[in-house]
């Protein structure tokens, strides 16, 4: 690290710091003075061949996020090389992160109802980011970070994978969660045995049944937690006591002189192709007798977790209700009036085109009387290789759902011999079409022999019978 400029890109290094998975975080000043963070990534990983690349990719993936109005993700400013390195700039600094907070400082410590929130929102943020079609990959109580509202910030998305080349699974982050939840269940919850225990049991609900359904069960017993833990106010204290104790001070805007920083790149609007992410590296087998190895991976357009952010759930929607009043969103630092401008003009085109929306729709329907086609599925086929494959092979499975070419949306999941969390999707179909194509791929990695089955069943629109069918394909490598 240059240490001798004390800043990058316009950003001033406050000089604490702390190691990160994939380099070294340092709190930071931005240009107006306000808190910021700066990640220094690993000289090692960044030298890697397409791995410059890779990370731009996901950077960017996540300024799409934010930007498109997800929260919940530590907000990127972008991604800068200079004099050989290659920093991170977000608009937040990386700390304190949960790790930080679990230590304890002698301050005021979260509760029981912190965990719930901590939790609740991480999981509704994750939901958000497999809805895209993507994953955080590497989860832990270091990259949770708390804001200086209490918000949960999720830091390093996809980070440490794109710099080693592979792809972060779903089913990783849920059991990251799961881990997350144990560590605060008596971290923070242990003066709370009833608290305690629905921590625990959300842990096992989300590898049982997913991450909705145990943010849905945390919800459901806020009658165990404090005020019912839509408030943040013990983390925002804990926050405070954390920078106190850390010697963290407010700074306003600061001159940096004259000196040449060098020459900065940003690496977010490179002209050249972003590549994308390469298949991940399956871990060996702990089984005796040398056995393949294999992984799941999307290729977009053709495998997608869901068209776009989840259906807000009736327990989302008692959570957003419970702390609209204690939370500050930073959006809302825009000017009252403007805002209030803005809301007037946009009711009174919502409710003109409203208006119209209603009017077509009685009138489509009059004139159809009532008699559109219902969407309904008449069959499955799925084909795999059936010639042996090779070693370290990536096998494309296909599937094709038959309608009766009505519109609507068809769920279906795959279901692999070797796993029993099943991959669930969702394929938007038009009218007048009756045949979609739907693919998954398996990779399997590794010697010796095996034999992977994938099921193809159809969810909805439900029918007499149950709509499915499988093909199976062998893998050998001496």
């Amino acid at each position: 690290m240059n240490a001798h400029r004390g800043r990058i890109a316009g950003f001033r290094l406050a000089g604490r710091g702390s190691l990160g998975e994939v380099g070294t975080w340092s709190d930071a000043l931005a240009p107006d003075g306000s808190r910021a963070g700066a990640l220094l990534f690993d000289e090692f990983l960044v030298a890697v061949p397409g791995a410059t690349q890779r990370l731009a990719a996901t950077v960017a993936a996540d300024r799409r996020l934010t930007q498109g109005g997800q929260t919940g993700l530590l907000p990127i400013v972008d991604l800068v090389a200079a004099s050989g390195e290659v920093w991170l700039l977000t608009g937040h600094p990386a700390s304190p992160a949960v790790a930080d907070l679990l230590t304890g400082t002698g301050g005021p410590a979260p509760d029981a109802g912190s965990a719930a929130t901590v939790l609740v929102e991480s999981a509704q943020t994750l939901l958000a980011v497999h809805a895209a079609g993507l994953a955080h990959g590497s989860l832990q109580p270091g990259n949770v970070v708390i804001g200086d509202d209490g918000a949960t910030l999720l830091a390093e998305r996809g980070l440490n994978d794109a710099l080693r080349g592979r792809t972060p699974a779903p089913e990783q982050d849920v059991a990251a969660w799961a881990s997350l939840a144990r560590a605060l269940a008596p971290g923070w919850a242990g003066a709370s045995p009833a608290a305690a225990e629905l921590i625990e049991r959300a842990a096992t609900t989300s590898t049982t049944y997913g991450l909705a359904a145990a943010r849905d069960l945390l919800v459901a017993g806020r009658e165990h937690f404090p005020d019912g833990f839509a408030g943040r106010d013990r983390l925002v204290a804990a926050t405070r006591w954390w920078r106190h104790d850390q010697g963290a001070t407010d700074v306003g805007p600061t001159a940096y002189g004259d000196r040449d920083e060098g020459e900065i790149v940003t690496l977010l609007h490179v002209p050249s192709p972003v590549v994308a992410p390469p298949v991940p590296a399956a871990v060996p087998s702990e089984a005796s007798a040398p056995m393949p190895v294999s992984a799941w991976e999307t290729d977009e357009p053709e495998v997608r977790f869901g068209p776009g952010l989840p259906t807000e759930s009736t327990a989302e929607q008692i959570w957003r209700a419970g702390r609209q009043e204690n939370t500050v969103h930073q959006q809302e630092r825009r000017s009252a009036e403007r805002a209030a401008s803005r809301k007037r003009r946009r009711t009174a085109l919502s409710a003109a085109v409203f208006a119209l929306v209603i009017a077509g729709a009685v009138l489509a329907w009059l004139l159809l009387g009532g008699s559109g086609p219902t969407l309904a599925v008449s069959g499955v086929d799925v084909k795999a290789p059936k010639k042996t494959q090779g070693c370290d092979s990536a096998i494309v499975i296909t599937g094709v759902i038959t309608t009766n070419g009505a519109d609507g949306q068809v769920r279906y999941e795959w279901r692999r011999s070797d796993r029993k969390q099943a991959i669930q999707q969702t394929e938007a179909v038009r009218a007048g079409t009756t045949s979609y194509e739907v693919n998954l791929r398996w990779t399997v990695k590794g010697e010796g022999s095996f034999k992977g089955t994938a099921t193809l069943r159809v969810l909805s629109p439900p029918g007499e019978k149950r709509i499915q069918d499988k093909a199976t394909f062998t893998y050998r490598c001496r």
